[in-house]
């Protein structure tokens, strides 16, 4: 045998198919139906009918055509949505269920078009795709539609009997407050009672919600700010117009004089959300959802409803979206708390949230509540105090306080002056006492804890929250020294909220305006670290503010986050210029002019926002059902529908058949006379051309064409990696080598297999202007090229399979990551199943995709048989050069501009 023994063929298409075609193809149903028949006796070797016309030759083949480049345009459009969701699973952007459901569900369309136009191509061959495709969808469907039932039946219940385990039925806020009531009695908790799961699941229901606020869930454009805002606003708008449930209505009604009656007379309430998965340490959701304070009994009905509605509103729906949590696992618990009418609060950490190895307590606390600490109105004092015996203090800082947050005497709350601004808020010894309640509740809990704390007028301290508190390592590089010569400094000092160094234009936010227009990549400046900003941390670079405290609620979703951030520096806003470059370095307190790269070079790179999410985790869920392939090897025994257990597995097996059963007609003189052409060429090979559209510049009457002729952009380039550099032959074996190959040939049934198929034997394309499809076996290997290349980048793709190989299976294997290797370094996406190589390369311009066609045409001929010198490392170490050396003739280095 000669080099390339044995005919190959190339087949061109049309793409993507033309409006009005589904008619075309309609109208000769009826006669390919005939035709089909006709053909079938023929080819059973029965009575020959009457010769087929030329007209009707033209018109099998174009239904055929037809079929086959709508399969080919839903595959392509199948493993695009593919590569789009594993790319989401590895990148940083957020994602919804909005963007699970419509992506399975156009996965789904497009397979089950697939298998569709796959049995008009081959007379419905394939009906057992069907079923094996119900099967997937069905568990698709079942995966997506998995909603939690709720934990505890109860509407109501008494915080003195919840506990810790309770969580999925009242939310962790109220679960830890009342593990604290139990069982930390020395600790004194408001008393109260928790509005359930339960209850929220049954008013949605009454009102008949859910389905309305999925509807408009999944409308919302997930990266446009405005749209949320719009989306929010209505659904909030929903559930605040809703009705009680006339049982929902008597519990609370029943549990309020409950308190009441405990209390000896009229108390006023606190309406605490405490939602499913909030207070969590990576999902602390720190401001993100409506809290109300001081509240009477003749408001508590509709002061519950704005609190359910908060789960929608725009810092909640973000703070979801971009921490993968779905919306049907958030069910809005709420807790009801008696008022406690404060001299002091503030927020404690039992231990440094920005420095993991650091042993100390960090205290905040104002005059009047604890509100003023959380959402940032206040800077507060500041106590760092040992967590060893005696609880040594380390530092202390007394603010100015000007103002602070009292309750009215009717209802509600006001910000007013305070007239002790520059006095403590607490006395150390109240600073000590406070310490070692974070020290019990950290051992209690088994984990360091964000606590928020009260005083009232008589000096009893009560805990109105508990949450595990999020930490970070320490840098694990020192700041480097920037000489101020070099880069001005424009800002030093404040407080370090959130590790980090970042870079980005300065933006000043002041109002929701600013909110919405707000650019990706940009520093947030603002002079009150507000919880209404919490929305814009997956935006923004870094975070710098005038006041606030390390223990507010936007320094606990920035810690979240992994954003830099720089509070209390007093004068941000007033030094730091709207559109301004700077460099942002929070460990270091400092802003600097410009990009500082060494600074930025300290930074660490974020894992993507999505991992580990419950959305994150629900994406590979769905994707086991969608994007693994198990079918590798169309030889193997197992490649059948019945062989298929993802969608993935049934785009290969039906790519591959139909391409096979375009060849169909081979067996058929006349088709082979009109249809399929020798091509002419001095090289000592036979390859077959199919042109299916446009392929050729002129008509060709007779049996071979000219590669002059050939239109085909995508083949002539791939013609161009064939034979651009000869191939050397056969690398030189040791008897090893040898041995594997002659072992690998007796023992592996599936090569013996493919000798009597029609790809054991022949090669061929098939080719359009701007499509080719190469399936090739040389010798014991076996690979398929399909490519579209058109002037349109959006729709050009590069697919490329490989596999095969006569030698054991470990040589095969090496072979396989040894041509992985190189088409990584060229951009392709690849992946390596065992022996068998899978690379795709989309949306680059028309010359970058040809030259790369041009490589794909190189490695078709030169890695034939070096399967057999994989385990010289000599050997691998010299065609590794070589080629090297080879593709950059072929122009193939480098990436488009």
């Amino acid at each position: 045998m000669g080099l390339f023994a044995g005919p190959n063929l190339l087949l061109l298409l049309p793409f993507p198919p033309q409006k009005g075609e589904d008619t075309a193809e309609l109208a000769v149903a009826n006669l390919m139906a005939n035709l089909l028949q006709r053909l079938r006796n023929l080819f059973a070797g029965g009575e020959p009918e009457p010769a087929l016309s030329m007209e009707e030759l033209r018109a099998a083949f174009r239904s055929r055509y037809h079929a086959f480049k709508l399969l080919l345009a839903a595959n392509n459009t199948a493993l695009q949505l593919m590569t789009d969701m594993e790319a989401a699973l590895r990148g940083k952007p957020s994602f919804g269920m909005t963007f699970i459901r419509s992506h399975a569900t156009a996965a789904c369309v497009n397979v089950y078009n697939i298998i569709k136009y796959l049995n008009e191509l081959t007379g419905n061959k394939y009906q057992a795709l069907e079923s094996v495709f119900s099967g997937i969808e069905r568990k698709i469907d079942a995966t997506l539609k998995t909603r939690q039932t709720p934990a505890i039946s109860e509407l109501v219940l008494p915080l003195a009997a919840v506990r810790q385990e309770m969580a999925d039925g009242v939310g962790s806020k109220m679960a830890n407050l009342g593990e604290i009531t139990g069982g930390l009695p020395e600790i004194a908790v408001p008393p109260g009672f928790a509005i359930t799961a339960a209850a929220y699941e049954r008013f949605m229901a009454h009102n008949q919600l859910h389905d309305e606020i999925n509807r408009r869930l999944q409308s919302m454009a997930e990266e446009d700010l405005s749209d949320l805002y719009r989306r929010s606003s209505e659904i909030q708008m929903l559930i605040i117009g809703a009705d009680l449930p006339p049982e929902l209505a008597e519990a609370l009604s029943r549990a309020y004089a409950d308190l009441e009656a405990a209390a000896g007379g009229p108390v006023k309430v606190a309406l605490r959300s405490s939602a499913i998965g909030e207070d969590a340490a990576d999902t602390s959701f720190a401001g993100q959802y409506h809290s109300e304070l001081n509240v009477s009994r003749e408001n508590l009905s509709s002061v519950y409803k704005e609190v359910l509605a908060s789960k929608y509103a725009l810092t909640a729906l973000t703070y979801r979206l971009h921490k993968g949590l779905r919306d049907e696992d958030v069910a809005m618990c709420v807790g009801c708390m008696a008022m406690v009418d404060s001299v002091c609060g503030g927020v404690m950490y039992s231990r440094d949230p920005t420095d993991i190895r650091r042993d100390a307590i960090f205290l905040n606390a104002v005059h009047g509540l604890a509100k003023a600490v959380v959402d940032g109105t206040v800077t507060p004092d500041l106590w760092v105090i040992s967590r060893l015996e005696p609880l040594e203090l380390i530092r202390r800082e007394i603010r100015d306080k000007q103002q602070k947050v009292v309750c009215l005497p009717e209802e509600g709350v006001r910000l007013t002056s305070d007239g002790q601004a520059a006095e403590p808020a607490l006395t150390d010894d109240q600073a000590r006492h406070l310490a070692r309640i974070a020290l019990a509740l950290e051992a209690h809990f088994q984990a360091p804890q964000d606590v928020e704390w009260c005083i009232d007028g008589e000096g009893r301290i009560f805990i109105l929250q508990s949450r595990p508190l999020k930490q970070m390592a320490a840098p694990k590089n020192a700041s480097p020294e920037v000489p101020a010569s070099e880069r001005p400094v424009l800002l030093r000092g404040g407080e370090l909220a959130g590790s980090g160094v970042a870079a980005g234009p300065v933006y000043l936010v002041a109002n929701n305006l600013d909110l919405l227009q707000f650019p990706e990549g940009a520093v947030l400046v603002t002079a009150f670290p507000h919880p209404s900003w919490a929305p814009l941390l997956s935006r923004a670079a870094a975070v710098i503010t005038d006041r606030g405290g390390i223990t507010g609620h936007l320094a606990n979703v920035a810690r979240e986050f992994g954003i830099p951030a720089l509070f209390n520096t007093g004068e941000a806003t007033a030094k730091l210029t709207p559109g301004q470059v700077v460099t942002v370095d929070a460990d270091g307190l400092a802003v600097y002019e410009g990009r500082v790269e060494e600074l930025l070079a300290l930074a660490v790179p974020k894992d993507g926002l999505m991992a580990g999410t419950p959305v994150g985790e629900m994406l590979k869920e769905v994707m086991a059902l969608i994007t693994p392939l198990y079918l590798t090897n169309p030889e193997a025994p197992d490649f059948a529908p019945k062989g298929c257990r993802t969608l993935h597995d049934i785009t290969r097996f039906a790519h591959e058949v139909a391409v096979k059963e375009m060849f169909a007609f081979d067996k058929k003189q006349a088709f082979s006379r009109y249809f399929i052409k020798k091509l002419v060429t001095p090289v000592p090979l036979e390859w077959w051309v199919l042109n299916l559209e446009d392929g050729f510049k002129e008509e060709v009457a007779g049996g071979e064409v000219e590669l002059g002729n050939i239109a085909s952009a995508p083949m002539l380039a791939l013609w161009d990696g064939i034979t651009a550099v000869p191939w050397e032959g056969p690398p030189p074996v040791d008897t090893l080598g040898f041995m594997s190959i002659v072992m690998g040939a007796a023992t592996d049934p599936n090569l013996a297999a493919a000798g009597g198929t029609i790809f054991g034997n022949q090669n061929y394309f098939m080719i359009a202007r701007d499509f080719c499809n190469l399936t090739s076996r040389l010798g014991f290997h076996f690979s398929t090229v399909e490519a579209l290349v058109g002037d349109q980048a959006f729709e050009n793709y590069l697919r490329f399979t490989f596999k095969g190989g006569a030698a054991d299976y470990p040589r095969r294997i090496r072979r396989t990551k040894f041509v992985g290797e190189i088409l990584e370094r060229y951009h392709f996406k690849v992946d390596v199943k065992e022996d068998a190589l899978f690379a795709r390369l989309e949306g680059e311009a028309k010359d970058y995709m040809l030259s790369r066609l041009r490589l794909l045409g190189y490695l078709t001929i030169h890695t034939r048989q070096l399967d057999m010198i994989m385990l010289n490392e000599a050997d691998v170490q010299y065609y590794a050069e070589k080629f090297s050396r080879d593709l950059e003739k072929l122009a193939v280095t480098g990436r488009p501009d």
